[in-house]
Order: structure tokens, then C-alpha cells, then sequence
């Protein structure tokens, strides 16, 4: 509830409620007098009971005081009066109160009965009369003053009990006097602030319905005169071209001919929507008049759907025709009749899928002509029925929508079948169908009126081939507008696949656009320049792209299956379109259109209209920006496998120079190794031979310390052949290799470094075979060997031991051999580096980093792989992976 305090400081509420105060309080000041006036007068039969030596003064004391209040109660309707409505209200009270007092004073004083009339006078004061809590106050205080004052004057000795008594009931009924008032005041200040916002907001609503009356006017008198100005330049625009087409068409090529087709049905369509808008401004304004002609209703009927069945055939529909044979010649407006029955063919051809069936019929029932029109198509869900009368009304409004539209069709055919004093009925099942049924009166026409029958229905497509007056032109040019059809044709709704084998040097532009002369109009403009591919709605659109690669795309905002914006973000999804410049075409010029379609990803918008001038301009941008971001992908293509080239070349030409060093040094070590091994072994068999000079219990001891010595030879001798076969692992084939002797070969050549210093778990069974190059592999091994090393010497271990496990296993047709430490393991950031040339973690001097990128080159040569796992802190593992077959 809304505080008084809020109100009281609006000027406009304050002098609103100051001037219904003003008037209530003049109108219960009359009710006040007329009641003084009556009942002060039949006081005097009291008198007689009671007082009755006393009923002369107090009859002349009633009638005086009711002569005042009528004397008040005429000013009260007087101006004076008007102004000074407190005063006479405070009087109207106060004048009985104070005749009460006197006759109170005159009789028995505190004693006097007539004490009660003073609570009447307090009780006429809180129901009667509205005043305020201060002047409520005021008339309380008077009273009690008077009757105290007549108390005093007549004597209170012995009086006082009755006093305290009386003045007790009066003291108490001012106070509920005064406390009614104050709460009948605060309701009375809510009921005005009700009824004060009540009447503004009426008035509010009022000026609002006077505003919407007057903007709709506004809108109506605004479509009739922005139709009437558009006929006039179109009429100017068909006239000319219905003459380049009938007279000089054989003059033109095809391309042209074209065009001026393009022209003339785009034309037709726009003057059908300007009629439908006039017919709706002229509905709206009543000016809409009836002429009422005989009508043969079979001939009528008939004559329609032949105009229309050139539309169903190019939809394959099936178009069927059944009139009651009882029906003859009826009165109706033939004009209006054929708006209602090609409004609702056409709306049924729109949503009758290629197979359908359209049946158009008329019988008579009753007194009632009932023409009806039922197709196979999409049907009408049944929360959509209540609206489908509704002007501009569509059940699917998004940019998807697969059925075109404005919405004036349906609206049109039943304000004018209820212009007509008909209804018009609809029966649908949501993918079964739907039958419109309109119900007309039926006045057959006069026997007389019949012989002069109706003009027939012509066909759609029809060529005038006589010269028509200026206004049956324009009537002709008018019907042929009401029978255009709004409906695709099938061929124009498929767009086939182009093959694309001509124009190979020229670049690809896709087309979306569910407008088939719209496609037409691009096409026949891009084609010159560019291979053309087409597509009917945005899946086509995401799905050709997709197909052919385009150079660049148009896409139209609005189509079915997808819109444009929808067709845009797949396209910019998928890896291989998404680099495709694609501009979006759009009717709105609007900034939130604009920043959707740059937001979904395309690369420039058009407005429509646009002009082919800035339609070429804008695809060269593009594809001149699109050709060069190509090649120059193309180049840093072949840059970056250059620089991988030369990388791996590097390390081919770093590795042969290491290992070719590496050669020449073991070849001088192995050369002075093998002299000296040579005459030990000499010396070795020439000790044998001379053991039979020792004696007997010395020979066994002798023996074992040659064998001693020639078992270190061999090993010497071995080393000395794994050596060799190190420094040229580029001899030998690939062959089926034991990964048992390829583990053993390099633990030996490490030997040195892990005895003593690394626990070794093996688990190399014998029996494991891949194909590879032992030597190659060898190398291998012990660079990832050497590696684990590496890494365990660079960890502190506290009561663990450094450890080494070797594995191989085979596993889903594959060999598998693993190198095992619990090292530091490898960070996680040098996980996806530790196989390029030349990357290393360790310090200056201690490794070139070429040693796992040439384990890594190694094993692709034999067709495998190598992985890497690792956990920081606990361990690292690579595994060799190997095919069992070569």
C-alpha cells in the first residue's frame, strides 16, 4: 500500500484530494443540518414528558437552533458557504451542543438526563461529519467544556458522584469519537489513493488506446500509401519488360532471356504481396467493398485448378477437382472468392511434400456452399491450430524455416470469408494432412441472371495475344500477380551434383541460397569467372564444401535444414574447409546480424540488395587474401621439411664422422691389441706343451692357471670382435637377431662401468627373434644402457640401490624388449623433445644429445618404434618395439 507521505508531496495528488475532501465535506455537512434541523424539533416531545413546565423556552430553544441549521444548510449550497465549509461544519455541531448545555443548565444541572444528547451530538460528530483528528479534538473539547461550564454555573454541592459519572461516559466516548475518526481518515486517504491511482491509470490506459488507435491508423494509412507508391514505379517497371519478352525476345540469347524472366516472375511475386498488404489496409479501414456477380461455381472451380496444376505437376503433386453435380450458378464475389480458394491451393501445394495429392471440392449443405481444400502434406500440430488465422503468423519463424512466407495468406482467406458472411474451418493431423473448409452462404442466382453465365477462369501463364486497354492490361497484370505461384518447383528445390570437369585453371565458388532465382542470378554472374557448384539449404552447403574444397563460399542467412549461421560454424569446425573465405548474404542491415555472422566465423557479409559490381569486387578480395594464405602455407610447408632434412642430415653426416673416428681409433687399439694377444696365446700353448716336466702334484694347479689365463684371452679376444663390429654398424643385413646376444654384447661393452656400481635385473629369455641389424642394434642397446647410467649417477639414493631391469616379451604380434632405471626419470615438459637431434638436459661436455634421436632413427629403419615412460623422481623406461615378420 502506497504511504500518504509519498502522495501529499505530489502537487497533482494534493490538489486532487484536497478538492474531493472539500466536496465530502460539504455533502455530509448538508446530511448533518437536514438531521439538526428534524430531530432537534422532535426533541419537544420529550420535553413534554419529562420537562413539561419546561416545553415553551425548550420548544423555542429547538426551534431556534433548528432554524440556524437550516439557515447553515443553505449557505452551505451557496458560494460563501463553499468556502467556508469547516466553519459551518465545526457550527452545524457545536449550535445543538450548545442549546443541550443550556437546557442542561436549566433543568437539574449535573443532573439533568439531557446529558445524554451531548454523546449524540459526539456520535453524529464521528459518524456524520469527516473532520480531521484536530478538529475532532476541538469539538470533543467544546463539549465537555460547555456541559462542565453548566456543571459549575448550576451548582455542583453534593453532585459530584453524578458529575464524575457523567463526564466519565463523555470523556469516553470522545475518545472513540476521536480515535474512529482518526482510523475512518487513514481509510478514507487509502480508498482516494486507490481510487486516485485507479483513475490515472485508467486515464494513462486511455491515452495509450488513444495512441495505439491512432498509430495504428497511422500504420494503415502508411502500407496504403507506401502499396499504392510501390505499384506505380513496378507498373512502370513490368510494362516494359512484358514488352522486351513478348516482342524482342527472339532477339536475345539465352543469358539475357533469362534474366528478363528472372525479372518479370520476381516482379509478379512482389505485386502479389503489395495486393495482399492493400487488401489488408483496406479490411482494416472498412473500405472494402462487395460486388456480387453470378458465379458457376463448377466452371469457377474447374477453372482454378487448371491455372494451378501447372504448379502441382512442377512439385509432382496431384492436383484433383470434385464439384456436386446439384451445384449451379450462386451470387458471390467472384474476385474475393478466387483470393480465398488460391490462397489456401497454394498454401496447400507449399507443404505437400513431391507424391502428395491436393483435392479441391464444393457441394452445397444446407443453406450453406462449402468449398474445401485437403492435401497429403506436413499436417498442423494441434498447439499451433489456435494461431493460424493470426495476421503475419508462422509456426516456424527461424532463419531455418524450410517453408518461405510472410504470413497474410491464412488471414487474408478468413477475414474475407467472414466478410462474406461465412467461416472459414480447419481439420489437420500433424504428418497426415490438413482440410480447410469454407463455409459461405448460398444464394443461388435468378434463372435470368444465370443465361449470361461468368467470364471463365484463365489459365496461369496465360500470353495475351490480343492488344489490351490500359486498365485491362493492369486487371490482367493484377490476376496474373493472385495466380504466381509462391511455391518452389522440385527441379528447383534439387540441386544435383556438378562433375566440375571443365575449368580445372579457374577457381570454385559454392552458392547457397534456397531461392532458386536467386541461384540462377549468381550463377549466371559468377559462372563467367569462377566453376560454379550450388546448393538448396545448409546442409547441401556444409556437405559440398566438405565434398569439393571450394575457393571461397556465398552463403544465404536464411534457408532450411540449416541456416546460414549454422552452416558457417560446421564449415569452420571441419579441419579441411576451415581456412574457405565464405561471404554471408543477409536482408538485414542490422549491427546484431553483422556481428552474428562475423561471430559464426565468416569472412564478409552483403547486404540485399547489392550490387554485382561490389558482389565481384568482394569475392576477388578474398580469393586473392585465400590464394596467397595458401601458397604461403605451401611454402612454410616446404621450409619446414626443408630445415627437418637438414636436421636429419646432420645427424647422419655427425654420427658417420663420430663413428668413422671412432673406427680409425679402435682399428690402432685393435691392431696393438691383437699382436701381443697373439704371442700370449703362442706363449699360452707353448706352456702347456711343457707340463709333463713338472711334477705330478703340481700339474693340476699348473693347468688351472692357464686355463685361467686363456679364459681372459677370450674374453679380451671378444671384446675385441664386439669392438669392431661396433665402429661399423652399417655391415651386415637385416636378419632374424636373438635379443639375448644382442643384451649380452652390450652389457659387455659396458661392463667396465656397471660392475659393482648397479644392481642388473635380466629377463631375456633365449628364443626372442626380430629382424634387424644385430650391429645397429647393438648400438641401440647401449646407448639406452648408457643413458640409465647417466641418469642413476645424477640421483642420491637413501638405502636404495640403483637398478637396471632388462625385459623382452612378445605381445599382440609384436616383440618388445624394455630398459628399466629408477632414476630420475625425464620432466614432463621434455617428454615430447627427448628425440630430437641435439636436445639434451645434461651439462657442457657430457653428451651431444644425438644419441636417442639415433636410436630413434634406427628403429624406424627396421620398421619399429621406440617409447618412452616415465615417472619423475622413480623411474624411466623405454621399449623397443619390433614386427616378428620382416
Amino acid at each position: 500500500m502506497p504511504e500518504l507521505a509519498h502522495y501529499l508531496n505530489d502537487p497533482e495528488f494534493k490538489a486532487a484530494f484536497l478538492a474531493n475532501e472539500r466536496l465530502e465535506r460539504i455533502n455530509t455537512g448538508k446530511v448533518a443540518a437536514l438531521l439538526v434541523c428534524v430531530l432537534m424539533p422532535v426533541g419537544i416531545a420529550l420535553d413534554y414528558f419529562v420537562y413539561p413546565h419546561k416545553q415553551l423556552p425548550f420548544a423555542i430553544v429547538r426551534l431556534a437552533s433548528a432554524a440556524l441549521s437550516g439557515l447553515i444548510w443553505y449557505l452551505y449550497n451557496t458560494e460563501l458557504g463553499c468556502r467556508l465549509y469547516k466553519l459551518l461544519g465545526m457550527l452545524v455541531a457545536l449550535l445543538p451542543a450548545l442549546f443541550m448545555t443550556w437546557m442542561i443548565y436549566e433543568t437539574e444541572g449535573p443532573a439533568s438526563p439531557y446529558y445524554a444528547g451531548l454523546n449524540l451530538v459526539l456520535l453524529g460528530v464521528s459518524v456524520v461529519l469527516r473532520w480531521s483528528m484536530v478538529e475532532s479534538l476541538i469539538a470533543v473539547g467544546s463539549v465537555l467544556a460547555m456541559y462542565f461550564a453548566a456543571c459549575v454555573l448550576r451548582g455542583t454541592e453534593g453532585l459530584m458522584p453524578v458529575i464524575f459519572n457523567n463526564f466519565y461516559f463523555l470523556v469516553l466516548t470522545g475518545v472513540i469519537v476521536v480515535t474512529g475518526n482518526y482510523i475512518f481518515n487513514q481509510l478514507r486517504h487509502r480508498e482516494f489513493i486507490l481510487r486516485y491511482e485507479l483513475e490515472k491509470n485508467k486515464r494513462m490506459l486511455e491515452a495509450s488506446n488513444q495512441k495505439l488507435r491512432e498509430l495504428d491508423q497511422i500504420k494503415s494509412r502508411f502500407f496504403a500509401n507506401i502499396s499504392h507508391e510501390l505499384r506505380t514505379p513496378l507498373t512502370l517497371l513490368m510494362a516494359p519488360l512484358e514488352t522486351l519478352l513478348h516482342r524482342y525476345s527472339k532477339s536475345f540469347d539465352t543469358h539475357v532471356c533469362e534474366l528478363l524472366v528472372t525479372m518479370h516472375s520476381n516482379g509478379l511475386r512482389l505485386l502479389k504481396l503489395i495486393n495482399d498488404l492493400l487488401d489488408l489496409v483496406h479490411l482494416d479501414s472498412g473500405r472494402i467493398k462487395i460486388n456480387t456477380v453470378p458465379v458457376p461455381i463448377r466452371e469457377f472451380v474447374s477453372g482454378l485448378a487448371s491455372a494451378v496444376r501447372q504448379v502441382a505437376d512442377g512439385k509432382q503433386i496431384k492436383l484433383s477437382v470434385e464439384v456436386a453435380p446439384q451445384l449451379g450458378t450462386v451470387l458471390a464475389d467472384k474476385d474475393k472468392l478466387e483470393k480465398i480458394l488460391l490462397n489456401l491451393i497454394f498454401n496447400a501445394l507449399k507443404f505437400t511434400p513431391p507424391g502428395g495429392h491436393v483435392e479441391i471440392s464444393a457441394r452445397k449443405e444446407g443453406n450453406a456452399l462449402l468449398l474445401s481444400v485437403k492435401d497429403t502434406g506436413i499436417g498442423i500440430s494441434e498447439k499451433h491450430l489456435p494461431f493460424i488465422f493470426n495476421r503475419f503468423w508462422q509456426a516456424d519463424d527461424s532463419a531455418q524455416r524450410k517453408y518461405p512466407g510472410t504470413g497474410i495468406g491464412l488471414a487474408l482467406v478468413k477475414e474475407l470469408t467472414e466478410l462474406l458472411g461465412g467461416k472459414v474451418e480447419v481439420q489437420s493431423q500433424e504428418g497426415k494432412g490438413t482440410t480447410f473448409t469454407v463455409h459461405l452462404p448460398y444464394k443461388e442466382a435468378e434463372p435470368a441472371t444465370q443465361m449470361r453465365g461468368a467470364e471463365p477462369t484463365e489459365a496461369a501463364g496465360q500470353t495475351e495475344t490480343t492488344v489490351l486497354g490500359p486498365e485491362e492490361w493492369l486487371s490482367d497484370l493484377y490476376r496474373r500477380a493472385e495466380l504466381f505461384p509462391a511455391v518452389a518447383p522440385l527441379r528447383g528445390a534439387i540441386r544435383p551434383v556438378e562433375p566440375l570437369t571443365d575449368g580445372a585453371s579457374r577457381p570454385t565458388v559454392l552458392i547457397a541460397d534456397d531461392e532458386p532465382d536467386m541461384l540462377r542470378f549468381l550463377k549466371s554472374e559468377l559462372s563467367p569467372i569462377y566453376r560454379v557448384l550450388e546448393a538448396a539449404d545448409g546442409q547441401q552447403a556444409v556437405e559440398k564444401a566438405a565434398q569439393f574444397l571450394p575457393d571461397i563460399i556465398l552463403l544465404d542467412m536464411m534457408m532450411p535444414e540449416k541456416d546460414g549461421l549454422q552452416a558457417c560454424r560446421e564449415i569452420r569446425q571441419n579441419v579441411q574447409t576451415q581456412p574457405i573465405p565464405v561471404i554471408m548474404l543477409t536482408a538485414k542491415a542490422d549491427e546484431q546480424t553483422k556481428l552474428a555472422a562475423l561471430s559464426a566465423g565468416a569472412s564478409d557479409f552483403l547486404t540485399k540488395p547489392f550490387s554485382t559490381t561490389e558482389l565481384h569486387v568482394r569475392l576477388k578480395n578474398l580469393l586473392d587474401a585465400y590464394t596467397f594464405q595458401r601458397e604461403l602455407a605451401r611454402q612454410n610447408k616446404v621450409l619446414q621439411d626443408t630445415i627437418q632434412q637438414l636436421k636429419e642430415t646432420e645427424l647422419q653426416l655427425v654420427q658417420t664422422e663420430k663413428l668413422a673416428s671412432l673406427g680409425r681409433m679402435s682399428a690402432g687399439i685393435i691392431h696393438e691389441i691383437n699382436n701381443p694377444l697373439n704371442f700370449a696365446i703362442t706363449g699360452l700353448y707353448t706352456l702347456r706343451n711343457k707340463t709333463h716336466l713338472l711334477k705330478p702334484d703340481q700339474q693340476h694347479e699348473y693347468l688351472e692357471i692357464l686355463q685361467d689365463i686363456e679364459d681372459g684371452l677370450d674374453r679380451v679376444k671378444k671384446i675385441v670382435s664386439d669392438l669392431r663390429m661396433f665402429t661399423h654398424p652399417e655391415s651386415g643385413p637385416t636378419e632374424q637377431v636373438e635379443l639375448a646376444e644382442v643384451v649380452e654384447v652390450a652389457l659387455r661393452l659396458l661392463s667396465n662401468e656397471l660392475r659393482g656400481k648397479v644392481k642388473l635385473e635380466q629377463h631375456v629369455p633365449r628364443g626372442h627373434t626380430v629382424w634387424a641389424n644385430k650391429n645397429k642394434l647393438i648400438h641401440v642397446c647401449v646407448n639406452l644402457l648408457q643413458n640409465s647410467l647417466d641418469a642413476l649417477k645424477r640421483k642420491q639414493f637413501d638405502g636404495d640401490t640403483p637398478c637396471i631391469t632388462i625385459r623382452a616379451w612378445s605381445e599382440s604380434g609384436r616383440a618388445l624388449l624394455s630398459v628399466r632405471d629408477n632414476g630420475p626419470g625425464i620432466k614432463p615438459e621434455h617428454m615430447d623433445k627427448i628425440f630430437d637431434p641435439f636436445f639434451t638436459t645434461k651439462d657442457v661436455g657430457e653428451g651431444m644429445g644425438l644419441g636417442l634421436s639415433i636410436c630413434y632413427r634406427i628403429m624406424r629403419e627396421f620398421n619399429g618404434a621406440i617409447h618412452v615412460k616415465s615417472e619423475p623422481g622413480n623411474f624411466c623406461e623405454f621399449t623397443l618395439e619390433f614386427p616378428l615378420k620382416s
